[in-house]
């Protein structure tokens, strides 16, 4: 068993991360000793280790939460698993998309900058230019 501090070091979250996790029920609740202290188990620890993963694969919590249910039951099909990963793949692809067109739009911004005056300043006027709004 585990004290907050050693779960926080092991797993590379924050106590106050932790706590988080545990209000979602992203995190079984721990036991707690006499003197309130939150005891963790190794399961605890996984489930962290899980879920840091899932978060720089920049999946959200809610994501996440579904992904730890279908853990819970390893001889399912996987199916369900899949459709999720897919799903965020393909909205993955859609930002890095946009993100390339606002690259492509900042590019040319930069290349118009000639320097001199700030009234005369190309990318500040493109900032005040509609056509330039982010997605």
């Amino acid at each position: 068993m585990f004290k907050i501090g050693e779960v926080a070091r092991l797993s590379g979250c924050s106590r106050e991360t932790i706590r988080h996790y545990e209000k979602l029920k992203l995190l079984n609740p721990p036991r707690r000793a006499a003197n309130g202290y939150r005891y963790y188990d190794e399961t605890a620890i996984k489930r962290l280790g899980f879920i840091r993963h899932g978060r720089s694969l920049g999946l959200d919590l809610q994501t996440i939460s579904e992904l730890l249910a279908l853990a819970e039951h390893p001889d399912s099909d996987c199916a369900s698993a899949d459709r999720i990963a897919r799903h965020h793949l393909e909205r993955l692809e859609e930002r890095i998309a946009s993100l390339e067109r606002l690259a492509d739009e900042l590019r040319s911004v930069v290349v118009q900058c000639g320097g001199g005056r700030v009234a005369d300043c190309r990318i500040i006027e493109a900032l005040f230019d509609a056509r330039y709004e982010a997605e």
